[in-house]
């Protein structure tokens, strides 16, 4: 019993190892045909070498002029194709903006209108005239110095008078005047002619304003585009990282004209004189003296502390003063200044303020608006002030003004 129990057992292992072997070559047929299935149509399996088959089209291929993970930005992007040509690319950034592009006239390249930006990752899809389609991405290096603007007016300021022109300070000097002022972009409702021009501000820094040709039509409306994320300000000022915008509507058209012969201040609206003003201005002769020429309204600051150790002219004041509307940078205002009432009308007797009584200050602080003109005219004056002390371009005609422009002089329709 125990010798056949021994052959049965036996016969069960042979059977048993003959199904793991049928096993094994039903999955080894089934991976031959696997991989047949998985090869070129032209050819059997093992014969795709990374060649296109007989009658395949190669696979599209593009070059980036930009590639890696710390590219310096500030330049633009290119794009080429190696064969045929370009149908259509798309650039992106990781926040989902695109930078546009123009593909070149025979086809082989694109380039981006403006410059890979600082600290940004992007993605560059291609398709040729075939549907097909090539991707390529790189990471631009955050830059060493960024440069930033202050811009007026600011939104916090709607609307304006008709002498405000737009006016951009830049933190860090700009050398690169020509290719930053190609960014700056001003549209109008009413398609005002107008120029940018550079000078340094009353700061020291660099600035450019744009001015219209004539003061701005009542109900204008103006928007201010700085696309200068990834410009380069040049030597000494880094790149721009992100860009500016502003918009603000020219208000009633409204002029102040202060006469320092005889002492008076007219408002006028509309062309029509609708109020005038017995003021004092600056005492003649000196440093105290009022400046003369257009100036522009540029704050309305009411009740401020005047100290005249802060304008050069020692102890001579230092007082809280009403209803301060500023004129220039260096300390010039037209305010209420009660303690000089017995001049009012009769004798410019100030440290170089307009000054009036204050039921006037108040009535004509609630009256005006930044960005009314303000023309002093008359003998006395210690001359126009510089450009950049408030915003002096109205004292220089439009051909001069062009002129200051860096893209030669030539003026921009907004």
């Amino acid at each position: 019993m125990s010798r056949t129990r021994r052959i049965d057992l036996s016969r069960r292992h042979l059977t048993r190892a003959r199904s793991r072997t049928a096993a094994l070559a039903g999955a080894a047929a089934l991976a031959a045909l696997a991989l047949t299935a998985c090869g070129s149509g032209s050819g059997s399996a093992g014969a795709d070498d990374g060649k296109p088959g007989k009658g395949e089209k190669a696979a599209m291929a593009i070059s980036v002029n930009l590639t890696g993970g710390e590219v310096k930005a500030g330049q633009p992007v290119t794009v080429t194709v190696a064969d045929g040509r370009l149908a259509r690319v798309k650039m992106t950034d990781g926040k989902g903006g695109e930078l546009a592009g123009r593909i070149a006239a025979d086809g082989r390249t694109w380039t981006s209108e403006r410059n890979a930006s600082p600290g940004a990752e992007y993605r560059v899809e291609a398709q040729n005239a075939e549907s097909q389609s090539a991707e390529a991405r790189f990471k631009t290096s955050a830059a060493d110095k960024v440069n930033k603007v202050t811009i007026n007016p600011g939104r916090v300021t709607p609307v304006v008078g008709v002498a405000q022109p737009v006016s951009i300070v830049f933190d860090n000097p700009v050398k690169n005047k020509a290719e930053v002022e190609k960014h700056l972009k001003v549209t109008t409702s009413n398609n005002t002619e107008g120029s940018w021009g550079w000078f340094k501000d009353y700061s020291g820094n660099d600035r450019v304003d744009w001015r219209p040709k004539e003061f701005w039509k009542s109900g204008t409306d103006v928007k201010v585009e700085m696309n200068l994320n990834g410009v380069d300000s040049g030597t000494g000022g880094g790149l721009f990282a992100k860009d500016y915008s502003t918009e603000f509507k020219i208000g009633k058209d409204r002029r102040i004209k202060v006469d320092l012969d005889t002492h008076k201040l007219a408002v006028t609206e509309g062309g029509q004189v609708v109020k005038t003003i017995p003021i004092s201005a600056g005492t003649p002769g000196g440093q105290k003296a009022s400046w003369s020429g257009t100036m522009v309204l540029m704050a309305k600051e009411g009740t401020i502390r005047m100290d005249s150790q802060t304008v050069g002219l020692g102890d001579s004041y230092d007082k809280m003063v009403d209803y301060s509307m500023r004129l220039t940078w260096s300390g010039m205002y037209a305010h209420a200044a009660p303690w000089n009432s017995a001049n009012f009308g009769r004798a410019n007797s100030s440290s170089g303020c307009v000054g009036m009584s204050d039921a006037n200050a108040a009535a004509f602080y609630e009256q005006v608006q930044v960005g009314d003109p303000f023309e002093v005219v008359g003998s006395g004056s210690k001359g126009r002030a510089d450009i950049g002390n408030g915003y002096g371009e109205w004292n220089l005609t439009f051909d001069e003004w062009k002129a200051k422009s860096a893209l030669n002089g030539a003026p921009q329709n907004g």
